[in-house]
């Protein structure tokens, strides 16, 4: 079931459908993590061994973990002893996979 949209495009409407999220299991998500975070690990070593890591990326690699902590926290907090533990580890699967994924370009 997807959901629609309407969007005013000039004088014209245009309806549009959203991406829903797939969700993933714990387990799934643990092993997305895992493999995430070492290939990240390995290339970002790569990229210090060769002189190739900017600044900027170096002020990633500690924002990211910093960013990802609050939002886990708050999510702690808001919810209480509500939380998930998948909830609690999104914040750091999905970095870490967009992470991986932006240095296989580089």
């Amino acid at each position: 079931m997807k959901a629609l949209y309407l969007l005013v495009i000039g004088n014209g409407l245009s309806m549009t459908a959203r991406k829903r999220r797939k969700t993933v299991s714990l387990p799934m998500m643990m092993t997305d993590l895992i493999m995430a975070s070492w290939e990240t690990i390995a290339l970002r070593t790569l990229l210090v061994m060769q002189n190739k890591c900017s600044p900027a990326e170096y002020q990633r690699m500690v924002r990211e973990k910093a960013v990802a902590a609050a939002t886990s926290g708050r999510r702690l907090i808001s919810a209480g002893s509500r939380v998930s533990m998948a909830s609690m580890l999104a914040p750091w699967r999905n970095r870490a996979v967009a992470n991986a994924k932006r240095l296989r370009k580089k």
